[in-house]
């Protein structure tokens, strides 16, 4: 959310701000609204300060015994008046946070300027991928060994489903615990065991709704006949992020508190809307996937220092994994709509010759805390300001696995353990083909 003052003081700031993002000019008609609705809050003092006056009127009138029926008239009509004002004032304010909430958070100044994803810039290169020889994917490692089935998943759940077995889903669990232990026991992150199901008010804090609506997951207890906008509903979280950010919505945070750091491992839910096509194979892009994810609330100057420590503790698992990473800066056109700015981490997969994005840490600065009203007080002070939030993904479970799998597999198709997770693989050091019993 925006902060309606700093338009009304720069409005030719704030539309610079959006054509950043390829979007039209939008003050005149925000601030249109604003105009209509402080007249009406100004009618409706007015209004309550006249009908005061004659209320007072009307008791020292009856006091005297004098007739008070062509007052108390007056009295009535501005009640009507409050009525109707109060409706205005409200429809009005409902048409501004609606057209306030479905843009974009301003980009940082050093955010580079471009398109798309093929614009978005690197700025550090870890490790040299290692040449195999006639490398394959993750999904024909998985299959081939027997452990991964998305067959089988599909007829459980339909497409973009996966399902693993035996030594893979070892891995996989042991992928996430080797992360919450990195995160906690080292870079001071609380874990959190957070609900999977939200309200519409806490999936608007962080963004998701109204815009991304499609992207989400929605689920009802148990079958209603007639699904209205009034049946009760939550929304399955397409990240840790929605539940732990707003772990502070509504509060008023002491400053001794900050900064915040928590940490969750959860499964997420998306439904990928708009990405028919992409990404159809394997675990590359699906509606249900696990991932690690950081959250930090912080004091408006500390936020930018954070986002530079949150994107080097994600970037610590890969290079404990011995993962080749690069990190990159997206650009205007490809960062996201809470962002203020935001570093891709993109692990190298030789099964595809590329590397693909496995983490994006963001700043929010405080465009998700104006829609918590998450707030602080200095100590001393009377006047709060807002916090500001960053979340990042420390790391995608998912798509780890997946580099783990193309970076260490071997020519008969096992897959190699790294030394990092050896300790939690329970003495495998190899995964090998599914014996049959």
């Amino acid at each position: 959310m925006h902060n309606i003052k700093l338009i009304r003081d720069n409005p030719e700031v704030f539309d610079a701000a959006l054509v950043r993002r390829s979007l039209p000019a939008s003050s005149p008609q925000i601030l249109e609204l604003d105009e209509q609705r402080r007249s009406v809050q100004t009618s409706m003092q007015e209004a309550q300060a006249s009908r005061n006056e004659l209320s007072k009127k009307v008791g020292e009138l009856k006091r005297n015994g004098q007739d008070a029926a062509g007052i108390m008239q007056e009295v009535s009509q501005l009640k009507d008046k409050l009525t109707a004002y109060e409706a205005k004032e409200k429809e009005l304010g409902q048409q501004l946070d609606e057209l306030l909430s479905s843009l974009p958070n301003r980009l940082a100044d050093d955010v580079p300027e471009g398109a798309d994803e093929n614009d978005n810039k690197e700025i550090r290169r870890v490790g040299t991928p290692v040449k195999i020889e006639n490398p394959r994917e993750h999904y024909e490692l998985g299959e081939g060994l027997g452990l991964m089935d998305i067959a089988g998943a599909a007829k459980l759940s339909g497409s973009r489903f996966s399902m693993l077995t035996g030594s893979l889903a070892r891995l996989e669990r042991a992928l996430g615990d080797f992360m919450l232990d990195i995160h906690t026991s080292e870079f001071s992150y609380t874990e959190v065991s957070p609900p999977l199901l939200v309200r519409d008010k806490i999936t608007y804090g962080t963004g998701q709704l109204p815009k991304f609506k499609e992207d989400l997951f929605c689920a009802f207890s148990g079958l209603p006949d007639g699904i209205t906008e009034e049946t009760p509903h939550w929304w399955l979280i397409p990240t840790a992020e929605v539940p732990m950010t707003n772990m502070v919505n509504g509060d008023i945070l002491d400053p001794e508190r900050l900064p915040i750091r928590v940490t969750a491992r959860t499964p997420c839910f998306r439904s990928e809307a708009g990405s028919s096509g992409k990404d159809t194979h394997g675990m590359l892009r699906q509606h249900q996937f696990y991932k690690v994810e950081l959250v930090s609330i912080t004091a408006p100057e500390q936020s930018a220092e954070e986002h530079e420590r949150m994107t080097s503790c994600a970037e610590s698992v890969l290079k404990r994994l011995e993962l080749p990473f690069r990190t990159v800066v997206l650009c205007a056109g490809d960062t996201g709509f809470c962002a203020h700015k935001t570093y891709d981490i993109e692990v190298w997969l030789p099964g595809q010759d590329t590397y693909r994005e496995i983490s994006s840490c963001s700043t929010c600065t405080d465009f998700q805390a104006r829609r918590m009203n998450a707030r602080y007080r200095a100590a001393g002070e009377k006047k709060t300001e807002f916090v500001h939030t960053l979340n990042g993904s420390g790391v995608a479970i998912g798509r780890c696995l997946i580099a783990v799998m193309e970076n260490y597999q071997n020519a008969d198709g096992s897959i190699s353990i790294p030394s990092a997770l050896k300790p939690y693989m329970g003495g495998i050091e190899k995964i090998e083909a599914m014996r049959e019993s």
